[in-house]
């Protein structure tokens, strides 16, 4: 509905708003270089999806969110990487120049991993996968172009001009430098916690499972005219969810306005509460009459226009190609990063790290279905977040790869120390990036209305469990693998 529309573009304007304000915060003339090549993507994926004629759908957006990360992780990179060479006492000129190259490294490892994820998404998905992987094809393309080269042409403006360029301010300037957390240490620690939540998840994902929507399940359909000014489609949906539980579980049906243009007065109300018991319809029906009576004065005001049964839009072929997409995926960045990094065991690591993302976010929405006040369907959209969850959290663990092979060869000692080196260094960017993306995903979440907050959920947990993994999963699991080998030979 247009009430949707609206709270999800605020939402949308605020979280940008906040990534822009915070880049100048942090990064202070570097961040006014950064937020005008974010501003030139918007433009470019808005006008990419607009020549291409493509459908803006819930996936699609999660496409733009994890384009708008991966935008910002980029030109975090550089900074960062421009701020290591200011240390060692270079010049602005070659500092500028040196980060730059210094980062590629790692901003093409992980958009790349990235952009094959998403082409053998598009070539084997379909229906919101496909949505998906359309929109993260443009963003990938064209974040790259803005994040190298328009900041590199203010730089390049202003060091022609003999102007300073400052990349952090008094407060932010050793801010996460020289941190020497144990992150190797704790790994057991890790592999205990994870290996317990996995384990209490899959328990019940095996007896309670999880809230199938009607996209998986199946449902009924039924369109009212109600006799009530000024209809709101989400106060209609929450009542009627608080009243459709099942198992214990509130089963949200989806409330349209429908109808002609222009018309307020009728609904459309997709439900699959009971669609597994037979005989189950008129009940259904009894219950929505009394709660729209309730809401809308009296039983006369509301006159059923029409009922039907209505099939799972995600069909089972749709599952077919999603599974089939995603395993391909997942070889595909086994394959690239064996390759790029010439080690099986981060290709492990990466992969292993994935597995545990998503079996995670399946457990969390299996355990909480029915106890937090928030939908926590399995749906299209949570296809989306799922997918959104392994890029983000790919391109996280290969930026900390990218570090370890460097330093590999630029640093001598234990390869643990090496490998904890590496992800203290690689710190001040997993934060910042982290942090610009969940409080985006926050902004939205709490913002852009009920019906796009279960799926603004999935996202955050996924956004902080991908961080989480890289650091004490990836990382550790590659390190682990490592030195078996190293044993046995």
């Amino acid at each position: 509905g247009q009430k949707s529309i609206d709270s999800g573009a605020k939402s949308f304007l605020m979280a940008l708003v906040f990534v822009l304000i915070y880049m100048i915060f942090y990064y202070f003339h570097a961040g006014v270089a950064s937020n005008l090549a974010l501003i030139i993507n918007m433009f470019f994926i808005f006008g990419a999806l607009a020549a291409f004629n493509a459908t803006l759908t819930l996936p699609g957006i999660a496409g733009i969110v994890l384009t708008i990360g991966m935008a910002v992780d980029a030109n975090v990179l550089i900074y960062e990487r421009i701020k290591e060479e200011l240390s060692q006492q270079k010049g602005l000129a070659l500092a500028v120049r040196d980060g730059y190259k210094n980062a590629y490294s790692a901003i093409i490892d992980a958009n790349l991993t990235t952009l094959l994820t998403a082409v053998v998404l598009f070539y084997f998905g379909s229906g919101p996968i496909k949505g998906f992987a359309t929109t993260l094809i443009i963003g990938i393309l064209t974040s790259l172009f803005c994040a190298i080269f328009i900041t590199r042409l203010v730089f390049e403006s202003r060091l022609v001009k003999k102007k300073k360029i400052f990349f952090s301010n008094r407060l932010t300037t050793n801010l996460f430098r020289n941190t020497k957390i144990s992150f190797i240490k704790r790994r057991k620690i890790a592999y205990v916690f994870s290996l317990t939540f996995i384990l209490v998840g899959i328990f019940f994902l095996q007896t309670k499972g999880l809230n199938k929507g009607v996209d998986l399940q199946g449902g009924r359909e039924y369109v009212y005219k109600v006799d009530y000014p000024d209809l709101n489609t989400v106060e209609i949906r929450n009542i009627l969810g608080e009243n459709f539980v099942e198992d214990n579980v509130k089963k949200f049906p989806e409330v349209k306005t429908y109808g002609n243009f222009g018309q307020t007065n009728q609904i459309k109300i997709t439900t699959n509460f009971k669609i597994s018991e037979e005989g189950s319809d008129s009940l259904v029906v009894a219950m929505i009459e009394s709660q729209l009576a309730k809401y809308a004065g009296s039983l006369e005001k509301i006159e059923k226009i029409s009922t039907q049964k209505v099939g799972a839009t995600i069909a089972d072929d749709v599952k077919r190609s999603a599974y089939f997409a995603i395993l391909f995926s997942l070889i595909i960045i086994f394959l690239y990063i064996l390759l790029r990094f010439r080690k099986w065991q981060f290709s492990l690591g990466a992969v292993a790290a994935l597995f545990h993302d998503v079996l995670i976010l399946l457990s969390i929405f299996s355990i909480f279905s029915g106890i937090l006040p928030i939908s926590l369907e399995i749906d299209q959209a949570f296809i989306a977040a799922v997918l959104t969850v392994i890029g983000y959290s790919l391109n996280d663990t290969v930026v900390v790869f990218d570090r370890v092979r460097e330093f590999q060869i630029t640093k001598v000692g234990k390869y643990k120390d090496i490998i904890n080196s590496a992800l203290n260094s690689t710190l001040s960017r997993t934060i910042n990036t982290s942090l610009t993306t969940i409080v985006v995903l926050l902004i939205i979440f709490f913002f852009g209305g009920e019906v796009i907050r279960g799926f603004m959920f999935a996202l955050i947990i996924g956004v902080i469990v991908g961080t989480y993994s890289s650091l004490f999963i990836a990382t550790p699991i590659m390190l682990d693998t490592t030195n078996k080998i190293d044993k046995k030979s």
